[in-house]
C-alpha cells in the first residue's frame, strides 16, 4: 500500500511537456515577483509566457542562488518536447511553493524546478488558460 500524497502533491499533473523556444518568436516576458510562503522572501524574476509549456516552471539555478526551499514529490514527473522525446532536463522531482506578484493581481502556486538554461521562470498553457491575459503585442 502506497502512502497517501499530500494535499499539494495532488494537484501536480502526471506529465509535462515544454516547448523547444525559436529564437525568431516574439516572446513575452513579465516582470514578476515571487514571495516564498515559508520565509517571505521577495524575488523578482522575468517570466515567459510560453503556450507550448504544459505547467508551470522555475529555473534550479535560480532556486539554488536564491537559496529558495523546495519540496520533495514522491513521485518524478516525466517531462516531454513537443514531439514525444524525453526532455534532456529530465524529470521533476521537486517544486516551490511561492506567491506570485504581478502588478496588482497576487496568487499562491505551485512551480516546478527545471533547467531552464536561459529562462528563470516560464508560466505555461495553464496559467494563461487560467488567467486569460490580454497582451498588447
Amino acid at each position: 500500500m502506497q502512502p497517501q500524497k499530500p494535499k499539494w502533491e495532488k494537484r501536480l499533473p502526471k506529465r509535462l511537456s515544454v516547448n523547444t523556444l525559436d529564437a525568431r518568436r516574439t516572446l513575452v516576458i513579465l516582470p514578476i515577483e515571487v514571495s516564498t510562503t515559508d520565509t517571505s522572501e521577495v524575488h523578482s524574476v522575468k517570466a515567459l509566457l510560453d503556450s507550448g509549456a504544459m505547467g508551470n516552471f522555475i529555473d534550479r539555478d535560480f532556486v539554488r542562488t536564491k537559496g529558495i526551499n523546495t519540496w520533495s514529490i514522491s513521485r518524478p514527473i516525466p517531462v516531454y518536447n513537443v514531439d514525444g522525446s524525453p526532455n534532456e532536463a529530465g524529470q521533476i522531482s521537486e517544486v516551490v511553493d511561492v506567491v506570485l506578484h504581478y502588478k496588482i493581481h497576487s496568487e499562491r502556486t505551485l512551480l516546478t524546478v527545471s533547467n531552464l538554461g536561459k529562462q528563470n521562470m516560464i508560466l505555461g498553457y495553464t496559467w494563461l488558460k487560467d488567467h486569460n491575459p490580454e497582451v498588447n503585442w
